[in-house]
């Protein structure tokens, strides 16, 4: 048997390399982004000024920047990034994981971030175009594909999906229906101006209607699954629109097709409106509300992600008593190294590789050049730890098991999910 052969056991002192190699080589299926194809137009972001503009660095560029929120507001795009590059890159040290993803996206690119240049940097972005850059940033990112977040209740992409558009086979739909849980008020006119006989009290054939609803856009987007994200108080069962709505409608169909539910727990909407899309926050949520929804629905699958730190255990815990409960990725305020490498790390040593470790939740497809990498660098260096407290044990390990192991935890176990989505 040759040496390189990924049958032999690997050595205590070779294990961090292999488990690096293999992490790093391995393709990925984002699952959960805010990314779009090229068929959605100007929806899909991309490109430098994008990527500066991200509402991360929007919300630290203010506890720098003696800038006032109306003076922010009324720049144009290029602008604002000229006033984030400055603030963060030039008058203070890039530490933050989302300044750091910047110089990680130029340097994969193969620019120079120690010129600091941001003119040559536009100058660059300036000569691609939107499809021969998607190919070369998912070959750099090593990402198979990518599922978006589809909300029809947006009017720009309403208008998209009435044109039966033929979507980019890398990105895969899902169908966000956060409008419809917790905006009932301005959603049920929105349904009845397009045909459907909801009430506002969920009286007479409302659900019906919803459930009828939610099926039309399941045939028009045919997404691999529904999602909505959630605040910190969700409950369940509560006496609420909103827990009628899941239980009575949202469930069944998911049953029906044969589709996952995901829910996103943890988020405060707009604790500061004055800084727009990066104004919200976070909170603690009550696990037993995703136990009595998994044990009360038994042939519904759940894929969960939770905001706070403080719900990974009690999620963790949850997964471990559910067989129908496959917990997922370091979201939003958890994607920042130090919480990736303790929530990764808590979830091997419960769950094993029955999670699914990560998703980039990019909403600017330059992002996918950093998130990625430097989750990676974090998976694999847990993952070689893993490995070699088993090592230690007597037990043996191949490649051809590192091979599987990273595989299922890239694709396998949201593939599995997913399965019988259509």
């Amino acid at each position: 048997m040759s040496i390189d052969s990924p049958k032999r056991d690997i050595p205590l002192e070779e294990i961090g390399a292999t488990v690096e190699r293999v992490v790093q080589e391995t393709p990925v299926v984002d699952m959960h982004t805010h990314l779009y194809g090229e068929e959605f137009g100007s929806i899909g972001l991309w490109g430098l000024d994008q990527l500066i503009n991200y509402h991360y660095l929007i919300a630290e560029v203010f506890r720098f920047s003696p800038i006032s929120y109306r003076e922010f507001w009324a720049m144009d795009t290029a602008a604002q990034a000229e006033t984030i590059w400055k603030s963060l890159f030039e008058q203070n040290s890039p530490l933050s994981e989302a300044t750091r993803g910047i110089l990680t996206v130029l340097q994969q690119l193969g620019l120079d971030p120690s010129r600091r240049d941001l003119k040559a940097f536009r100058a660059y972005f300036a000569q691609q175009n939107r499809s021969d850059y998607t190919d070369q940033v998912f070959k750099l990112a090593k990402v198979k594909s990518v599922v978006m977040t589809n909300d029809p209740f947006d009017p720009a992409e309403r208008a998209v999906w009435m044109k039966a558009p033929e979507i980019d086979p890398r990105f895969k739909p899902v169908l966000r229906i956060d409008p419809l849980l917790l905006k009932w008020e301005e959603t049920q006119p929105q349904l009845a101006s397009c045909g459907y006989a909801v009430e506002r009290g969920l009286e007479g054939r409302t659900l019906a209607e919803v459930r009828r609803f939610l099926e039309d856009w399941i045939k028009r987007m045919r997404p691999v699954y529904l999602a909505a994200s959630l605040p910190p108080d969700f409950n369940f069962p509560e006496p609420t629109l909103r827990a009628r709505l899941v239980a009575d409608c949202v469930l069944p169909v998911c049953r029906e097709h044969g589709l996952p539910f995901s829910m996103m727990i943890g988020v405060r909407k707009q604790v500061n409106p004055e800084l727009r899309l990066a104004g919200d926050s976070l909170g603690m949520a009550d696990m037993s509300a995703v136990e009595r929804l998994c044990g009360g629905f038994p042939q519904n699958r759940f894929l969960v992600s939770m905001l706070a730190r403080e719900n990974q255990h009690a999620l963790c815990v949850a997964a471990r008593k559910f067989k129908n409960l496959m917990p997922f990725g370091c979201w939003w305020f958890m994607n920042n190294p130090s919480i990736i490498e303790e929530i990764t790390r808590e979830r091997f040593e419960l769950l094993g590789t029955s999670f699914i470790p990560q998703h980039s939740d990019a909403r600017v497809l330059d992002q996918l050049l950093y998130k990625w990498p430097h989750s990676r660098t974090i998976i694999s260096r847990v993952l070689a730890e893993k490995y070699s407290d088993l090592v230690q044990t007597g037990w043996q390990l191949t490649e051809a098991e590192v091979c599987r192991d990273v595989q299922r935890l890239f694709e396998g176990n949201f593939a599995d999910w997913i399965a019988s989505a259509h």
